[in-house]
């Protein structure tokens, strides 16, 4: 299929969420076409080896122990999933607290997601499927070793999320008490929005209470 390329700029922050550095990005991408003026974005992805999860002492206990985990190259959405693009899929409205074409799904089950998936494959005559939990984290780092794709923290003017909490230096930012609309924030170094706040986001495969005997393959 041919890629298009695309341009974006994005930021690395401080521990004080100050930003340390804007630097130019491309991303390349195809282009899924709904109909009746719809549609969306998926980002080609680099595969390789992978570091997936967190040292002992840092994150949640299940997410360790850090491992490295082979991945093969593949694409995910620019953005989180809209309600437009849903309706164009599903062919009815998805049920939702905020409303907007714009705004991303935000209350859905699991199950809806995958028949979201599997109505879009038999749509388009591609594999869409939800990432694995590897494939979402390499898109999440993009590439760095720091805590956030940002740096060593995050602010509420890079993502949504409930800035009353602080993870280093950086000082309280807003709470929305909201969803944003696709693209309100920049991009991570792979040109992927929202993939710190905004919304937690589903993945393919078994839950696990940490990554003991975690597969060392990284597909779904």
């Amino acid at each position: 299929m041919p890629l298009t390329p695309i341009p974006f700029e994005f930021v690395t922050l401080t521990a004080n969420g100050e930003v340390h550095s804007r630097s130019a990005g491309q991303a390349m991408l195809y282009y899924e076409d709904l109909g009746g003026g719809i549609g969306f974005e998926m980002v080609a992805v680099p595969g390789g080896m992978v570091k997936m999860g967190s040292l002992a002492g840092q994150g949640f206990p299940d997410e360790i122990p850090q491992h490295l985990v082979s991945l093969p190259g593949f694409y995910l959405g620019r953005f989180l999933v809209t309600q437009a693009v849903w309706q164009a899929v599903m062919s009815r409205p998805p049920s939702t607290r905020f409303h907007g074409a714009n705004l991303p799904l935000e209350n859905i089950t699991w199950r809806e997601a995958t028949a979201f998936c599997q109505r879009l494959a038999k749509k388009t005559g591609r594999a869409y499927h939800l990432p694995s939990e590897t494939q979402w984290e390499c898109a999440c780092r993009a590439g760095t070793t720091t805590p956030f794709s940002t740096g060593e923290t995050i602010t509420t003017e890079a993502a949504n999320y409930v800035g009353e909490h602080t993870y280093r230096g950086e000082p309280r930012g807003i709470y929305r008490h909201g969803v944003t609309p696709a693209g309100t924030f920049l991009p991570n170094p792979w040109g992927l929005y929202d993939l710190h706040g905004n919304l937690w986001e589903y993945c393919a495969g078994r839950w696990h209470p940490d990554y003991n005997g975690a597969p060392f393959s990284g597909e779904p």
